[in-house]
């Protein structure tokens, strides 16, 4: 992991640091104008405190009546990683009012600036709290996956993120969307689906399986032991979200969006045209 580069007056008082991001990146949220980097707040690459401000969003949405449904994987390219200079992925949470797949269009009044990736998504069949939690104990509890776009957002404007702001900052999580087909894993391997994406007709990009840290079921074995070791393990019926098949593409008001994920098949998504007042 790279070097902590904390600002010295956060490490004097780390939790009047989180406080203040984590009511950064809620107003930002809340009045959809994007904020500057946490990182001056809490640094860049301090793991433990970004996952607290994490952790603080997290309450206050439960607080304001949210539903956690799941997880999602991120930082999951080696590319992406060399860019941060970090050497893991993080993870974020998924609120049940982020999944947009049964809306006619994604509501893009919603969004910041949103950016759309192809990925698989697990829904978990058994609870993955004890065990080793290995690759094969991770496949024998996945119920199924389906072919999955994630919208991934950033308060943080013009998306000027280290590490930690984009943890800080729930992992970059917008909304996402199921595709209809349904395989379990008997009838298909993550690791070895090819992936295109679509905007508005075109070709935009393209992937695989192993692009998702080498195989969507290591990226999901990893998150299974971190949650496990941060007090909240998966639990049967969620959600995850491997992480990126491919590179995410801008999608702004009006985009329209599908991905061809193997033997998953498409999964399509409109971005409504304007932003609504």
């Amino acid at each position: 992991m790279t070097r902590s580069t904390v600002p010295p007056d956060v490490a004097q008082n780390r939790t009047a640091a989180a406080t203040a991001a984590v009511d950064r990146l809620e107003r930002a949220a809340h009045t959809r104008v994007p904020c500057a980097p946490v990182r001056d707040l809490i640094g860049a690459d301090d793991i433990n405190l970004a996952y607290a401000v994490q952790r603080q969003l997290t309450e206050r949405r439960l607080a304001e009546g949210g539903r956690v449904v799941g997880r999602k994987i991120g930082l999951t390219s080696p590319a992406v990683q060399r860019q941060l200079g970090v050497d893991r992925p993080d993870f974020g949470v998924l609120f049940a009012d982020m999944d947009v797949s049964d809306l006619a269009e994604v509501p893009s009044e919603r969004l910041l600036q949103p950016k759309t990736e192809a990925e698989v998504a697990f829904v978990l069949g058994d609870e993955l709290t004890e065990g080793p939690l290995d690759v094969a104990q991770v496949r024998a509890a996945v119920a199924y996956a389906t072919a999955a776009l994630e919208i991934v957002d950033s308060r943080i404007a013009g998306w000027d993120i280290t590490f930690g702001d984009t943890v800080a900052d729930n992992a970059s999580s917008g909304l996402f969307v199921l595709g209809e087909r349904q395989l379990t894993l008997d009838e298909f391997e993550p690791v070895e689906v090819s992936m295109t994406l679509q905007l508005d007709g075109a070709e935009v990009s393209t992937g695989n399986g192993e692009a998702c840290l080498g195989d969507p079921l290591i990226a999901l074995s990893w998150l299974a032991r971190t949650a496990r070791d941060l007090g909240d393990p998966l639990r049967a019926g969620q959600v995850v979200l491997s992480g990126a098949l491919g590179p995410m593409v801008a999608t702004p008001p009006g985009s329209v969006v599908t991905a061809q994920i193997g033997p998953l098949g498409t999964v399509p998504a409109t971005f409504s045209s304007k932003d609504q007042p």
